[in-house]
């Protein structure tokens, strides 16, 4: 006979009432709020208000930038990942600590530091525009903001991967003949490809709502430069607030149908892993 167990944890109903209760003041309520006022506009005025020529250069600009950085992330995050995981050097542990700076630092400090490397005068600015290769205020001084933000998402989802991994597998395929790169092709990449599209997603998505990090190294120039959250904030600081809800509007359901997109490719690829198993 089958007995109904307790939960390991009282108070399930209590909990679960705080735990709505927290997300809908911060989450849910804020994005209803949004959709409200994003509502209220008649289709043709959220059409010229979201989709005008500035508006449509700044989703040109953060969505090419984002996934510039998002390829970034993904080589050199795969890279610092194995680094990390395979090799033991003096420094490591300081590195390892480093990856996660861009989570503690305020984005403004990196944007900041970026502008002072990268600018005219700045430590490689100063190298490489007589080169021709000009960082600040171009779209590539935007990528690199963004990819130093979301860097940690590639690192953090392959890393414990790679830890996981059976040192076993790989030295017997080496034994058998098996080139590095071949073993690297036919035993390690499948285990860490999902892993690391799914960080890569993240970087992606992390990218589309960078603000801080971005503006002090873009520049801000309407229709070059400037990113979409920084528009809105434009708007707002107008007080067009119709403006600033349609194009907010945009971000959310980009930003929704993304996750909704990576959560049903992670759900495929376990399916899968689990089938091939």
């Amino acid at each position: 006979m089958i007995r109904n167990r307790k939960p390991t944890l009282p108070g399930f109903k209590l909990t679960l009432g705080l735990t709505i209760l927290f997300v809908s003041l911060v989450i849910l309520f804020p994005l209803s709020a949004l959709t409200v006022k994003a509502s209220s506009l008649g289709f043709k005025d959220f059409l010229s208000l979201a989709f005008n020529a500035r508006t449509l250069s700044s989703y040109y600009v953060t969505f090419g930038c984002a996934f510039g950085a998002m390829l970034i992330d993904l080589v050199f995050g795969l890279l610092l990942a194995w680094i990390l995981t395979r090799y033991s050097f003096p420094g490591k542990n300081l590195l390892d600590i480093a990856m996660d700076l861009p989570f503690t630092l305020p984005t403004a400090v990196a944007g900041i530091s970026l502008a002072a490397v990268f600018g005219a005068h700045g430590w490689l600015g100063q190298w490489l525009e007589p080169l021709g290769i000009k960082v600040a205020y171009t779209p590539l001084g935007v990528t690199l903001a963004m990819a130093f933000v979301s860097l940690p998402f590639v690192v953090r989802t392959v890393q414990p991967v790679l830890q996981e991994l059976d040192r076993e597998v790989e030295e017997a395929a080496t034994t058998l003949g098996g080139s590095p790169i071949v073993n690297f092709w036919k035993i390690i990449f499948p285990e860490i490809r999902s892993p690391a599209l799914v960080g890569a997603s993240l970087a992606y998505i992390r990218g589309l709502g960078e603000f801080g990090a971005v503006i002090y190294i873009a520049g801000n120039l309407p229709f070059h430069t400037e990113i979409t959250s920084l528009l809105i904030y434009i708007r707002l600081d107008e007080h067009d607030y119709p403006s600033a809800a349609a194009i907010a509007m945009v971000m959310l359901a980009v930003s929704l149908v993304l996750l909704l997109a990576l959560q049903a490719a992670h759900a495929y690829s376990q399916r899968y892993l689990e089938k091939s198993a």
